[in-house]
């Protein structure tokens, strides 16, 4: 694999090198390292598999439960992902395209559900209407809790393209439809796809939300088949039957997405994009953002909140209420880092050497996200306990794990930066004088530092609300927010989870505010830099 640009400096002689030219090999070991990491629960998997042989596993396999299980995941996901993608690209352009009243309040009400962690939510909504169940329930809490993983991706994008090119096909006659469909749509395929990958990712492996509401999943399946039989067998059968539906919603995602590229030099028209006068629609549109408000927000405000009211004092007198926030808060920032780190060779390799190979290691990881967190805990815990005895029941074998389940929240955002970040631009500060690292550091770098820091956030949200791999890894001692609260209310004391999950809010909500911030800012996190190179070339 080459690094080497071939474009020459100002003298017309030096090339112009990545800085990873010389380190090319050891970016591609970091990401295999990561990658072979993530083939650990399909090892586990298969090696259950290989354990009792192909009769049994047939026999597990292909049976009525296993069928209505196909059945019902497969639905949640075919009408979820649509739902969310047409909540999320259109209240990404209402706010950012039209003539919205209030736009910058609704902007920050559509990212604020992803505070909210979907099994709080299905509480929230549980205690508010008992009779929940089954399939509609499952895509009304899957779409309220996930639809901002697309909204403010799709948003990000909004903020960062060119609007001239719209004034370009407005010129010619083209109507609104016309060119949202036409030229603005599909330069948002890839945060579009991302976003929409990552709901249906977050649709495999989620448990307690549709726990809650006894709406049967492979998920929720295979959560029964270890906690009330402890029957590995079976349910490593259903979680290879969930990762091949992981590998058929990678391949739809890779498919649909290409290869294009979406990265432009300089800032584009400095007018600011003509906002569409929504006229007789302005009601309409205002009516349909307070209602999702109300059913993503508001339901899970009011609930809460009267049952505070009902617990009194004495729900915030626990004596582990602060351990427990300290706790995750340190989890949370902890596997954050950890999962950057890990996703950024991984982006890197994706989007500028794109090939079989980074393919390969890039959706490699995903696999592992599909599956449910015991699945991914139970094979970390084998492979410990006969290979590094000494990690087991560690903080940094629960890190490994949240870094393993919680990648692809990193790739999404680190690849959309990564590919809005031109390679002409470094190349111009070398041409300038800079050395490899330092164009790296001062114009790539900083290009996808927002990108990072969104990555940040989201995996410190995933972690703050997983489940199960905590449940199981999680040191002796060690408790979050997510596994109290789950813990109460699976013994009915609503009253005494509702501090919890107002703790796991307050906590989730400094990193969507992050998030959302990142989105409205993002089109100018591109133009300082290239206008910046601009004026010092003009002037060199």
């Amino acid at each position: 694999m080459t690094t080497t640009a071939t474009t020459r400096g100002a003298d017309g002689a030096r090339p112009l090198r990545s800085p990873f030219a010389v380190s090319s090999w050891g970016v591609v070991a970091a990401a295999v390292v990561v990658a072979a990491l993530s083939l650990l629960p399909l090892l586990f998997v298969a090696g259950t598999a290989a354990q009792i042989g192909w009769e049994q596993s047939a026999a597990l396999i292909f049976r009525p439960r296993v069928g209505e299980l196909l059945t019902n995941t497969v639905l949640l996901v075919v009408i979820t992902v649509p739902l969310c993608a047409v909540l999320g690209v259109g209240g990404a352009w209402l706010v950012e395209r039209t003539s919205l009243a209030g736009a910058g309040a609704w902007g920050a009400v559509l990212a604020m559900p992803l505070a909210i962690p979907a099994f709080v939510n299905s509480y929230a909504w549980v205690s508010a209407i008992p009779s929940l169940a089954g399939l509609g329930s499952g895509v009304l809490l899957a779409t309220l809790s996930y639809f901002p993983l697309v909204y403010l991706p799709v948003r990000a994008a909004l903020a960062r393209l060119d609007p001239g090119l719209e004034q370009a096909a407005a010129s010619l006659g083209r109507g609104p439809v016309r060119v949202f469909f036409g030229t603005v749509l599909p330069q948002l395929r890839l945060a579009l796809l991302g976003g929409a990958l990552l709901v249906g990712l977050h649709l495999l492996s989620e448990y307690g939300a549709f726990a809650l509401i006894r709406f049967d999943t492979f998920t929720t399946a295979i959560m029964d088949q270890y906690r009330s039989t402890f029957n590995g067998a079976a349910g490593s059968m259903l979680s290879g039957v969930l990762m091949l539906l992981c590998f058929a919603l990678l391949l739809f995602e890779g498919r649909a997405r290409g290869r294009a590229r979406y990265a432009r030099i300089g800032s584009g028209t400095a007018a600011p994009p003509r906002r569409i006068r929504l006229r007789v629609w302005q009601v309409p549109a205002q009516l349909a953002l307070l209602a999702l408000g109300i059913a993503a927000l508001g339901v899970p405000a009011v609930v809460i909140g009267g049952w505070l009211a009902h617990g009194g004092a004495a729900v915030w007198e626990a004596s582990e209420l602060a351990s427990t926030l300290l706790q995750t808060l340190g989890l949370a920032l902890g596997g954050g880092l950890v999962t950057v780190v890990a996703a950024f060779p991984l982006s890197w390799l994706a989007v500028r050497h794109p090939g079989p190979l980074s393919r390969v290691l890039e959706r490699t990881n995903y696999i592992t996200s599909s599956m449910p967190g015991i699945v991914l805990a139970l094979a970390l815990v084998t492979v410990s306990l006969f290979f590094v005895p000494a990690v087991y029941q560690t903080t940094a074998l629960l890190l490994i794990a949240y870094a393993l389940l919680f990648l692809p929240r990193a790739l999404v955002p680190l690849q959309a930066g990564i590919a809005q970040a031109p390679e002409a631009l470094e190349e111009a500060a070398q041409a300038l004088g800079r050395s490899p690292l330092r164009a790296f550091v001062g114009v790539t770098l900083r290009l996808v530092a927002p990108a990072t820091a969104a990555a940040l956030a989201m995996v410190f949200l995933a972690v703050a609300g997983e489940l199960t791999a905590t449940l199981l890894l999680s040191p002796i001692g060690v408790q979050t927010l997510a596994t109290r609260f789950w813990s109460l209310s699976s013994e009915i004391d609503f009253a005494g989870a509702a501090p919890y999950a107002t703790l796991l809010i307050l906590l989730s909500a400094p990193m969507t505010y992050l998030l959302f911030r990142q989105s409205t800012r993002a089109s100018t996190a591109t133009a300082a830099p290239a206008d910046a190179l601009e004026s010092k070339a003009e002037s060199s």
